[in-house]
């Protein structure tokens, strides 16, 4: 029997689940945070002419709704070519939604004098603040000097980072790739980091400044206000500071030139004997330095804290026990379909062309909706199961948040975990105790001795309890809250105390003991 391909037709059966444009959309808008979804609402408003903002304030009334037995045989027709504005309502109704949600309402009457949305929210902005560049530059175009060293300080005040400390070009590239923030201050530079930094300045500009030029812009520079802009490290910043403080005890001095380190690391007994003075001068000396800036050039631009709108309130119930969940709105435009669509497609029954554009931006728009709404309910629902299960954070505090996986909650949704992780992504949580990304309540954790499940949360947060606690004068090593934690049950390593201290932002016993 020889072989080869048949080209006989046959039937088979199989079962693929593909993802509908639809069904993308929707979890793009679920993993979508409360910010970035106003903006992608605004892009469609703008895309789509089918999508109107209407405000709920001043709703109109919406005529009664016949039952379908009701309906003559004209309303069945006029219902099934305009399905899609049907279907939202039952959305509405099923989901017991907010109405202001999604609506089908004839629009109200349009009022010439109508402000622009977008026009009113830019006059509302509040402006951009000045930068340390701009500030520092409004001084130094006052001050009289020859010309090359005018040129000469612009250039220094252009090199200066945002917490006004000059730095070499490889130190911000640094600071980039590894933490993606400002660079680590630096305590003292030798001659040489010096000299080298001043001349990589010198050589940024076409042609070279001179260095006596450059070393004379920096004595002027460093008279501008903030007092301590311009320093190449943490010493000089506040030596500068120290000239212009009234009354300043001479040890002062001594100390930020020669000690710094010392006292970075909490080693006054060490100080204390190499300048032969009581601890308790030093203290007193150190009062004095703990009021000098050590990032002068952000009191004028303060590092931006982003904004954070919660899409979840948390409140305490009007009975007093227990908390009742809600969705923020925020900014968020109330959309709907424009009933001039449904009009139209009455009146241009023979224009194939025109129904055709209708009819597909309003399967845009009812999928739009679809999806927020959508979000709505399952951000909702998951909310609302997160206060359950975390009743006893609400309650009692961080330390006893519980263990609570994605993995089983979706088991309860019957869904894949990747769509908890989606709901939850850079989603804020409001409660009485602050607010929360809503991804910290999902934590794994450890059994202890009992079979209790604890948290890693909960661990941190009862590290810091112990620290707090403790008698600042002989404050707890690392392997005495391991000791603390193995009493309570709870067997932790040393690496994992120092993990979470390194966490919490808590430095080591000895930094830690006062004197």
């Amino acid at each position: 029997m020889s072989s080869g391909f048949s080209l006989i037709p046959a039937q088979q059966m199989r079962l693929e689940q593909r993802l509908t444009p639809q069904l993308i959309q929707s979890m793009e808008i679920l993993q979508l945070p409360l910010l970035a979804l106003e903006a992608r609402i605004q892009e469609e408003l703008s895309a789509n002419p089918v999508l109107e903002e209407y405000e709920p304030e001043a709703p109109e009334p919406r005529p009664a709704k016949p039952d379908a037995e009701d309906q003559s045989e004209d309303a069945k027709a006029a219902q099934k070519e305009a399905e899609a504005f049907e279907r939202l309502d039952k959305l509405s109704r099923e989901y017991e939604l907010d109405p202001g949600d999604v609506a089908y309402a004839p629009p109200p009457p349009r009022d010439t004098g109508e402000r622009d949305a977008k026009l009113d929210a830019m006059a509302t902005t509040p402006s951009r603040g000045v930068s340390l560049q701009e500030h520092l530059t409004q001084q130094w175009t006052l001050i009289e000097t020859p010309e090359p060293i005018k040129r000469a300080g612009a250039v220094l005040i252009n090199w200066m980072d945002t917490d006004g400390y000059l730095r070499t070009e490889a130190e911000r590239v640094s600071a980039l790739r590894n933490n993606n923030g400002a660079p680590a201050l630096i305590i003292k530079r030798t001659n040489e980091e010096t000299q080298s930094l001043m001349e990589e300045i010198a050589a940024s500009t076409t042609p070279p400044i001179a260095p006596d030029d450059l070393e004379d812009a920096l004595l002027l520079v460093q008279t501008l206000d903030p007092l301590g802009v311009g320093a190449r490290d943490l010493t000089e910043c506040l030596l500068i500071q120290l000239d212009e403080l009234p009354d300043a005890p001479p040890l002062l001095e001594d100390l930020v030139r020669n000690h710094l380190l010392d006292i970075a690391k909490n080693r006054l007994p060490v100080v204390a004997k190499a300048l032969g003075r009581p601890i308790e001068e030093i203290k007193e000396a150190l009062a004095v330095l703990g009021k000098l800036h050590h990032h002068p050039g952000l009191l004028i631009s303060p590092t931006e804290v982003p904004r954070i709108s919660p899409d979840i309130i948390v409140d305490y119930a009007e009975n007093g026990d227990g908390y009742t969940v809600r969705l923020a709105r925020g900014n968020t435009p109330r959309v709907r379909i424009s009933s001039q669509y449904r009009q139209m497609l009455e009146e241009r029954r023979d224009d194939k062309q025109a129904r055709e554009f209708i009819r597909k931006h309003i399967e845009s728009a009812t999928a739009l909706i679809d999806a927020i709404h959508y979000r709505r309910q399952r951000l909702l629902e998951l909310a609302r199961i997160v206060v359950e299960r975390q009743r006893e954070f609400l309650d009692y505090g961080p330390q006893h948040v519980k263990v609570l996986r994605m993995r089983d909650l979706a088991d309860e949704f019957h869904c894949d975990p990747s769509t908890i992780s989606r709901t939850v992504d850079e989603k804020y949580i409001q409660t009485p105790r602050g607010i929360f990304p809503l991804r910290m309540f999902f934590t794994l954790g450890t059994e202890k001795a009992d079979g209790e499940a604890v948290s890693w949360d909960a661990l941190k947060a009862r590290v810091k309890e112990f620290v707090d606690a403790e008698d600042k004068r002989n404050p707890l090593h690392d392997e005495q809250i391991v000791e603390k934690f193995a009493e309570q049950g709870v067997t932790l390593s040393r690496r994992t105390i120092a993990k979470y201290r390194a966490l919490l932002g808590i430095p080591p016993a000895r930094q830690r003991q006062e004197f």
